[in-house]
This record gives structure tokens, sequence and C-alpha cells, in this order.
């Protein structure tokens, strides 16, 4: 075993390192993490003692708003090099929540992404609601979910009320209508006793009006539910736009003021050009990044 651990603890090191890094004034920083075969994909360490993982090289999904999907999907991202991002970002701040938001679709990678979740909840001793699974939303990820001896805390990538618009802005999503979504997240938030996580990316003039915010309070007020509300991180040839905080401020306290609870985040390293994607898409114009 001594003999061997050399040539181990090098294979590990193997799979997975730190390319750059991007400090944030928010006290986040992206890393753009360099994979064995050549591929890149990015982490975030988090302020509060948290890191967002990739789980892809790229994505399916195709997003409008979105730069990840942009180039489709090249490649899943193993169980081993989740759990390595984890570990990079360990070696430079503690880490006690590890949420599933970076490159990629978690429910496209079910058997990696749920091997890393229970590495990560029984041997890395963190807590199993401090580990966020985060999907547009499949009903066998819903399934698989239920039955894992780890059973992570759930964010549901909602965006809009409205079933037509959904379809347009996640294009390769499940055709799973907001209402359906929802009444998917109930059922695991009751079974697991800890509210859902709903993701709204808040598009200026796209998902920012009164109907929506009626449409909302329709489908969530009541439900064991927190809404996540993030104005977008735009991305320059684009047409989404962000609205102003003010705006968003505004909306937040409206719904919270109809009984939805509702939470006003920013997207981590803004000030860094850092939303998901944009990272490696800069690095595959400058370093010699592989294509699947």
């Amino acid at each position: 075993m001594r003999a061997a651990l050399p040539q181990l603890d090098a294979e590990l090191a193997a799979l997975a390192r730190v390319i750059s890094t991007h400090p944030a004034e928010d006290g986040s920083a992206r890393l753009l993490v360099g994979l064995a075969d050549g591929q890149a994909v990015e982490t975030v360490l988090l302020p509060r003692d948290g890191v967002c993982v990739s789980s892809q090289v790229g994505c399916a999904v195709g997003c409008r708003f979105c730069m990840t999907g942009r180039d489709g999907l090249l490649r899943q991202v193993t169980s081993g090099e989740i759990v390595a991002q984890v570990v990079l970002a360990r070696a430079q701040r503690p880490v006690k929540k590890v949420v599933f938001m970076g490159m990629g679709e978690p429910a496209h990678n079910l058997d990696n992404v749920l091997e890393a979740i229970e590495l990560l909840g029984v041997e890395a001793n963190i807590p199993h609601k401090n580990l966020v699974f985060s999907t547009v939303g499949d009903p066998r990820a819903f399934e698989r979910l239920a039955q894992g001896r780890v059973k992570p805390a759930l964010a549901l990538s909602l965006h809009t009320t409205k079933p037509a618009l959904r379809a347009e802005l996640l294009p390769r999503a499940p055709r799973l209508t907001p209402g359906e979504l929802v009444e998917f997240g109930e059922t695991y938030a009751r079974l697991t006793g800890y509210p859902i996580q709903y993701q709204w990316t808040l598009l200026e003039g796209v998902n920012d009006g009164e109907d929506e915010l009626d449409g909302i309070v329709a489908l969530l007020r009541g439900k064991y539910a927190i809404l996540n509300m993030i104005p977008y991180n735009t991305i320059p040839d684009l047409a989404f736009r962000r609205p102003s905080w003010e705006r968003a401020r505004t909306i937040a306290a409206a719904l919270h003021a109809r009984g939805v609870l509702t939470k006003l985040r920013d997207s981590a390293g803004q000030d860094v050009e850092g939303g998901c994607g944009q990272l490696r898409a800069r690095a595959a114009r400058t370093i010699p990044l592989e294509r699947a």
C-alpha cells in the first residue's frame, strides 16, 4: 500500500487541476478547471463556504440565455471529476455546501452525479440538505432522487409560468409544464422535509411582467418552496438583458408581500464576467482545450 500511494496520489491529482482563478469583489472566485483529457469545466467558490460544481462539459438543454449550451454536450463529467472539483475547492477554503449548478444538466448525468452526491454526503460529512441538485426537471431524476441513500436538496429551474415560453427558453428540456414541475417538486419536498428552491433567471422584458408575478403566486403560494430570483448575468452577444437591481428588488418585495418566500440573489462573479460557460469560452480562444 505504501509503495502504491505515490501512484494513486498522482492519478487522483491528474483528475482535475486549476488552470486559472478569477476572484470577484463579492467574495466568490471562479475557477477554470482542466480535466485529464484536456477538456475544462468551471467551478465556483461561493461566499459562506459553498462551492458550485459542473456535471457536464457543455450541455444538451440549450437554454437560450446560457453560454454553456451553445456548443452542445461534449461529454459527461465522471463522479471522480465531480468530487475532484470539491477537493480543489477545499484546498483553498472550507466547503460546507455543494451545489450542482455549474456547467451541464445533472439529470442528464444521473449515475455519476448521484454517486458523487452519496460520497459527499456519507464520506465527506456534508449535510444532505447542503447538497443541492439543480435541474430543469426530469421524471427519471425525481424517481432516482427519492430512492437514494442521500437525498439532496432540490433546485428546479422554473424561469416562467407560461408553458410556451418555457419551451422556447429551454428548448430541449423535458416537456413538463411549470405546473407539473411544481407538483413533482412539492412531492419531493414533503418526502425530504426541506423546501424546494425554484430558480428564476430574471430577464428584462421577458419574464418580469405583472402576468408572470400573478402566475408565480398561483403556482407557489402555500407550497413548501423558496423562489430564488437571480437577475440575468449578461452575455454580450445575446439579446437578453439584466433588469436594474431596483426593478428586481421591487419584484421580489411584491412576491413576498403576496405570500411567496422570495430571495433576491446575485449571480456570483458579475465583475469577472463569469456566467457559467464564459470562462471556458474565453479560454478556448487562448488555450488548447480538446473537443469531444
